[in-house]
C-alpha cells in the first residue's frame, strides 16, 4: 500500500454527506487535503478539527470551469503536488423521460459528468507526474443498471462509467490509475426521501469512505476499475 505521509488528496463536495465523510477518513489516515467548497471562508468552522498544515480550502463551483482551474493552481501553489483527485460532487433529479425540462438535464450533467471531466483535465499533468496518481470518481450502481425513472441522473452516472475509463486509458502509462466507485443507497440527506430502503439498511457513508481510502491507497499494480457496493442483494451488473 501506498505511505499516506505527503501525499495530497482533492476532494470535491466535501463539506457533507459522502465527501465529508472521505475527507475525515483520508485526514485520520495522515493524507494531506486540498478541500473544494463553495465558500471556504464559511466552511473553515466546519473543519475546525481538521485545521493546519495538512488541510487547504479552496473555493469549488461544479457549474463554474475557472473554478476548477484556480482550485487545481492553489493547491500545487500551496503544496506544491496533487497526488489523487476524488470527484464527489454530485447533482441528483427524479425527473423522467416524460417530464424532463433541458434546464434541469443540464445542471445535472454539468455537475455530475462535465465537472469531473474538467477537474480531471485541469490535474491531469500533477497526477502523471507522481508516478502514482489516482482518481475516484464518486459514480453510483446507477450507472451500471436502471432500477428507477431518474433519467437525468442515471445519463449522468453512466457517463461518468465512460469517464472513468478513458482516465484509466489515458493516463496509465504514467501511473495514473482511476476508479468508479458505485455505491447503492448510501445514509446521506440526498436519500433522505426514499422509501425503497430502510435508513436502517443503507449503506454508512464512513464505510464507504473506507473503500475509497483503499483505492487510493493501492499501489499502481493492484487497480480496481469499478468497484460496486451493495446495500441489499442484486444481481451481479
Amino acid at each position: 500500500m501506498l505511505d499516506p505521509k505527503g501525499r495530497v488528496i482533492l476532494v470535491s463536495g466535501a463539506n457533507r454527506g459522502i465527501g465529508r465523510a472521505i475527507a475525515e477518513t483520508l485526514h485520520a489516515k495522515g493524507y494531506t487535503l486540498s478541500l473544494g467548497v463553495r465558500d471556504p471562508g464559511a466552511a473553515a468552522g466546519a473543519f475546525a478539527a481538521m485545521a493546519g498544515d495538512r488541510l487547504h480550502l479552496a473555493r469549488y463551483d461544479a457549474r463554474d470551469w475557472a473554478t476548477h482551474a484556480a482550485w487545481v493552481q492553489a493547491a500545487l501553489a500551496h503544496y506544491g503536488r496533487i497526488d489523487g483527485l476524488v470527484n464527489n460532487a454530485g447533482a441528483h433529479s427524479t425527473k423522467t423521460i416524460r417530464d424532463i425540462d433541458e434546464a434541469t438535464l443540464d445542471e445535472v450533467w454539468a455537475v455530475n459528468c462535465k465537472a469531473p471531466l474538467n477537474m480531471i483535465k485541469c490535474a491531469l499533468p500533477a497526477l502523471e507526474s507522481g508516478g502514482a496518481g489516482r482518481v475516484v470518481n464518486v459514480a453510483s450502481l446507477s450507472g451500471k443498471r436502471v432500477r428507477n425513472d431518474n433519467i437525468a441522473y442515471n445519463m449522468t452516472k453512466f457517463a461518468v462509467m465512460a469517464l472513468t475509463h478513458a482516465t484509466r486509458r489515458l493516463g496509465w502509462d504514467k501511473g495514473v490509475r482511476a476508479t468508479a466507485l458505485c455505491p447503492s443507497f448510501v445514509l446521506t440527506d440526498m436519500t433522505a426521501g426514499t422509501t425503497k430502503v430502510a435508513a436502517s439498511a443503507m449503506i454508512d457513508a464512513a464505510d464507504l469512505a473506507e473503500l475509497a481510502a483503499t483505492l487510493i491507497a493501492l499501489p499502481n499494480t493492484a487497480a480496481i476499475a469499478e468497484l460496486l457496493v451493495n446495500c441489499r442483494l442484486e444481481d451481479t451488473v
